[in-house]
């Protein structure tokens, strides 16, 4: 095979190259002008010289980009490859929940963090078709560290706000007039293609384009080895259309059969690789034609460093279209079937369903998008999926479609036609075959779980979705046939409605699974999400009664998610505020109010896009729970009747409602409103006024009013266990709030025995918000401190009340192989007191050697030597609270 004749490498156009250079001394280069006008070349020119000292980052716009996280994860990772900050860390990476802000705040800070000067290059501009990017590139653009230099090209202006760049002399503009060859340029260009033209042709040549870079390029080609190049050059006239037209058309004659007809039937791709080629045409050999098309400069540009894919020039594109209309319209259809079916192979889905379309196999397009939209959503392509079901045409029934606009609607927060679409979505999925029944109705029921968390009716919703367990239970041949995106998601979905309905063993087994799949085909958004959820549901684990998961527990699995979601930049996303809020809530359980403020205040730029009644509620209730424990009554009360008014409009979520109501009531007691936290109290059905929680709140009203026989009287209920509690939490409350009765009536001994049995329930998990919220710091140093058998917690508690911090602890679990005995945990509590080993022995009613011979394990277990030491390493160890040693 033989090519027509190649044009020579690029000339050397020193005046643009300069000009660039002077541009690259501001922030900002646009490059602006028509197609075919040059200015890839000059940048190929510009950053090809040998000693460019700065790194080049190149983003090449895909056409039609419809999907703004797209373009930003594009560009993020050529950042990445520039700079060299790749290599420890996970790859960018798309997410459902795309936070634009904080994707350009990543992209300036790997750009702050380089060492040495950057240029930003991003080509093909005017192909960013989605406007949410603009204004986060304007911001980047505006914001750029000084080491870095941009340089924007496009086909026209792009609505940018760089007027404040432009008044500051940072912008640098190069137009279409400064990119067309002068005619000593054209000259130079006909010397070094070695075409023997008169002066006066060139001359010629030079008017007829008016210096147009596609255009002369075209022209050198035509003219090399032509047999008459001065009549060619008087052939031509006219617009650059015009010129372009006829002379792409003079270089397709002149190429031999097979790659005409290469260029013809694969010229409906907005790409091509080899093996598709050789896929339309029916035979081997193109990625070879394709190589050499490149090489001779003939209008086809490789996309990627190895030469793997290809683009043909717009120009070229579009007129070779055009000729494959007119001579070989009957196979346009059967090409873009081929090139579909490959493109679904390969998992380029959207592209699939492009040439589908182009195809006019709707209803193929209908059920392919269909099928595919949750892996395109997890793919970050929302947008574009819009966009292809724009293209059907108005008014064709395509009952597949409903599913997808379900989708789109819920994500744009239209939950009404969310609900409507999948209800005719639901009648669809009655009537298709058995072979495709199975994925549609888990993914209406997919749907309809997120659409009722959303709107806080899961209760109505979860009996309905039972059967999405069944998936997941072993992969039959059913299972795989629904995609492993879409049972990542069910599972998570599931175990997500199920843990705020408070099914927790099945919402933790689902979630796991959820997570070990996620992990399996390599979605690491639903493994976060998963993880995420599943800190969540620990908490109530956590403080179940009877207990199942300590606290630490919950923690642990809350960072893990987090530390995952940090590995690909998600650590202020809506999937990982779950897992946030839940280790802000176990902090200010634990008195460490500091952190847990820190982590509040996380969670809160993780909501930003995130309007969910349930995960609000917890918001409000965490930074309830924070203002309450510091004694800032006002702000908590803000907080949870915030929270309590969420409640409200939440479906099958009681527990979790009483708990804010009843932390609503009680903090309005306690700042004197007794009489409408009476009136509110009467406004309760008779269900949730017998919580555990609401009957607390009761006892805090009768102590405000004076009554602690009447306060004794609510909570008998709860300490002796007939009445319906959330968690344990709520029991240590009920025991504190019967010692402050017993205070209130004289009893102190009683108190004692209350406050004794709150102690012994905090211990495990070294709980101290409980005291705080019911003010029982005169209670607990009423307590003989040489009769308690909870010292060490006694001393963190007070320390808390009385402002301290029990301080930052170590996440370090002891090894299993480790743990402390029952009786060395016994001991252990005595070591921060000033006990000496006998007095120990007579706390704990055991013998001085038994006490010496745990003593002696503890330090072997600890790797210790001394008594302080092992405190320390408890503490560290979050065996012991961090507090002051007494």
């Amino acid at each position: 095979m033989t090519l027509a004749p190649a044009t020579p490498r690029l000339i050397d156009r020193a005046d643009l190259v300069a000009a660039l250079d002077r541009a690259a001394a501001r922030k900002v280069t646009i490059i602006s002008a028509p197609a075919g006008s040059g200015k890839t070349s000059l940048l190929r020119v510009w950053a090809g010289r040998p000693g460019q000292p700065r790194r080049l980052a190149l983003v090449q716009v895909q056409r039609d980009q419809q999907d703004a996280q797209q373009f930003w994860l594009a560009l993020l990772d050529a950042i990445r490859q520039a700079t060299g900050a790749d290599s420890g860390a996970e790859p960018p990476a798309a997410t459902p929940d795309f936070n634009a802000p904080a994707m350009a705040n990543r992209v300036l800070s790997e750009l702050a963090d380089a060492r040495s000067s950057v240029t930003l290059v991003i080509d093909d501009l005017h192909e960013l078709a989605s406007p949410d990017a603009l204004p986060q590139l304007t911001r980047l653009l505006t914001n750029l560290p000084p080491q870095v230099h941009a340089i924007l090209t496009t086909r026209h202006d792009v609505r940018l706000g760089l007027h404040q760049l432009r008044l500051a002399g940072e912008l640098a503009e190069i137009r279409a007039a400064d990119l067309r060859f002068s005619e000593r340029e054209t000259r130079e260009l006909l010397d070094a293609s070695g075409i023997a033209l008169s002066a006066a042709g060139a001359a010629l040549l030079y008017q007829r384009t008016e210096g147009w870079a596609a255009g002369l390029r075209l022209a050198a080609i035509s003219l090399a080895g032509h047999p008459d190049p001065e009549r060619f050059v008087t052939e031509f006239s006219g617009s650059e259309r015009t010129v372009a037209e006829y002379l792409l058309a003079e270089m397709l004659d002149r190429q031999p059969p097979d790659v005409q007809d290469l260029l013809l039937r694969t010229s409906p791709l907005d790409r091509v690789n080899g093996e598709l080629a050789d896929l339309l045409t029916s035979r081997p050999g193109s990625e070879q034609i394709l190589l050499d098309l490149e090489d001779a400069n003939a209008f086809v540009e490789s996309l990627d460093p190895g030469r793997a894919w290809f683009r043909y020039h717009h120009l070229f594109a579009d007129l070779l279209r055009l000729e494959l209309r007119r001579t070989l319209p009957a196979e346009i259809p059967a090409l873009h079937r081929r090139a579909a079916g490959w493109f679904t192979l390969q998992g380029h889905v959207a592209e699939a369903i492009r040439h589908t379309q182009a195809a006019g196999d709707w209803p193929e397009a209908a059920q392919l998008l269909a099928d595919h939209s949750f892996s395109l959503t997890l793919d970050g392509q929302a947008q574009t999926m819009q966009a292809l079901l724009r293209t059907f045409p108005p008014g064709a029934d395509h009952p597949e479609l409903a599913l997808v606009r379900a989708m789109g609607d819920l994500a744009q927060g239209r939950l009404d036609q969310a609900a409507a679409y999948l209800a005719v979505a639901e009648t669809h999925a009655e009537t298709t075959p058995p072979g495709r029944q199975r994925r549609l109705q888990v993914a209406i029921a997919s749907l309809k779980l997120s659409l009722a968390r959303r709107r806080g009716h899961l209760a109505s919703v979860i009996e309905q979705v039972r059967f999405l367990a069944s998936p997941v239970t072993g992969p039959s041949d059913e299972d795989i046939a629904l995609g492993s995106d879409l049972r990542a998601v069910a599972l998570m979905n599931l175990g997500t409605a199920e843990a705020w309905s408070l099914g927790l063993p099945d919402a933790e087994r689902h979630l796991r699974e959820g997570a070990v799949l996620a992990r399996e085909i390599g979605r690491p958004y639903l493994e976060a999400g998963c993880l995420a959820q599943l800190g969540f549901a620990s908490i109530f684990h956590g403080a179940a009664m009877p207990k199942i998961h300590p606290f630490a527990t919950t923690q642990a699995r809350c960072r893990e998610a987090i530390a995952l979601a940090e590995r690909y930049g998600w650590g202020a996303e809506p999937v990982i505020a779950p897992a946030l809020m839940t280790l802000a809530g176990t902090m200010v359980f634990l008195g460490e109010f500091d952190e847990g403020e820190r982590w509040l205040r996380r969670t809160e730029r993780a909501l930003q896009t995130d309007t969910g009644p349930d995960i609000r509620l917890l918001l409000h209730q965490t930074a309830g729970m924070l203002h309450a424990g510091r004694g800032r009554r006002h702000e908590a009360l803000q907080e949870f009747s915030a929270a309590d008014y969420l409640g409200s409009q939440l479906e099958g979520s009681q527990a979790l409602a009483s708990q804010v109501t009843g932390w609503m009531l009680a903090t309005q007691a306690r700042l004197g409103l007794t009489g409408e936290a009476r009136a509110l109290l009467a406004a309760l059905d008779d269900e949730r006024a017998g919580s555990g929680e609401i009957r607390n709140a009761r006892a805090v009203i009768c102590l405000a009013e004076g009554d602690p026989a009447g306060a004794l009287g609510a909570v008998r209920d709860v300490l002796d266990g007939t009445a319906p509690v959330l968690g344990y939490v709520t029991v240590v409350e009920a025991d504190l709030l019967a010692g402050l009765a017993y205070r209130e009536l004289g009893d102190q001994r009683a108190a004692s025995q209350a406050a004794e049995r709150a102690l012994a329930l905090a211990e495990s998990d070294r709980l101290v918000l409980p005291f705080a919220m019911t003010g029982s710091a005169e209670l607990l140093e009423a307590l003989p401190r040489h009769q308690t058998a909870h010292a060490a917690l006694l001393a963190d508690i007070l320390d808390v009340l009385h402002g301290s911090s029990p301080g930052a602890k170590e996440q370090s679990p002891l090894p299993p192989a480790e743990e402390l005995s029952p009786g060395e945990l016994r001991v252990l509590r005595y070591l921060p007191t000033n006990l000496s080993r006998p007095e120990i022995a007579g706390e704990l009613s055991v013998s001085p050697n038994t006490v010496n011979a745990h003593i002696r394990s503890i330090y072997a277990k600890l790797q210790v030597r001394d008594r302080s030491s092992a405190v320390r390493r408890a503490q560290a160890l979050r065996l012991l609270a961090a507090g002051r040693t007494r």
